[in-house]
């Protein structure tokens, strides 16, 4: 299998560290949307990452899409999303609320970043759903080792790849010490070799 994309992205980190972790073997193209268009459009017309080609050929795109794909080649234990109701949908509600804030941080980017002309409502709106959302989730956060309990999941590791891209792309939106319990959950995760190994510092687009 191929994967396309940076892993400053957290959207491709997630999916990265969730091939290692399944111990699946894959081929890497770090690839930009902005630097290498041309290549990444073959693969996704859309020109978004990642982009997970199998080996038969078929593109699959959006990380959601993917890990769903790939959770389906391991058993059930080893799976990264429960596959029982009522974890599984809980689990699905913290990574996607994760990845969202997480794209709200990359479209202030490119406000604030790409555009001639920078909404003032734009830009606060974007700040508030980042840290909105961020605030949920730090309010949620169950008592138990990992979102699902005891096993990391991909809720834990989409969460600890939001924070490090949010982070990284606009240092001082969230203020020391306002989300305690994520940030201690996302620096436990980013000591482990996996998260050490599938890591990009973020590299602006522009």
């Amino acid at each position: 299998m191929l994967l396309i994309g940076m892993y400053d992205s957290p959207f491709v980190r997630r999916v990265g560290i969730a091939m290692r972790l399944y111990g699946l073997a894959f081929h890497h193209e770090s690839w930009s949307v902005f630097r290498h268009a041309d290549r990444i459009r073959p693969y996704s017309p859309l020109t978004r990452v990642p982009v997970l080609v199998l080996d038969d050929g078929t593109a699959l795109n959006e990380s959601h899409v993917i890990l769903d794909y790939l959770d389906g080649l391991v058993p059930a234990g080893v799976a990264l999303y429960p596959r029982a109701e009522p974890a599984r949908h809980r689990a699905l509600r913290v990574a996607t609320l994760a990845c969202g804030a997480a794209e709200k941080a990359v479209a202030l980017f490119y406000e604030l970043r790409l555009h001639d002309a920078v909404s003032d409502v734009w830009v606060a709106r974007c700040r508030a759903q980042v840290m909105d959302t961020l605030s949920l989730l730090e309010a949620e956060r169950p008592p138990t080792a990992f979102w699902s309990g005891a096993r990391m999941g991909h809720a834990d590791i989409a969460l600890a790849c939001a924070l490090r891209f949010i982070r990284e792309a606009h240092p001082g939106l969230i203020p020391d010490g306002a989300l305690p319990h994520l940030a201690a959950d996302a620096a436990a995760l980013e000591a482990l070799p996996v998260f050490q190994e599938i890591v990009l510092p973020f590299d602006p687009p522009a």
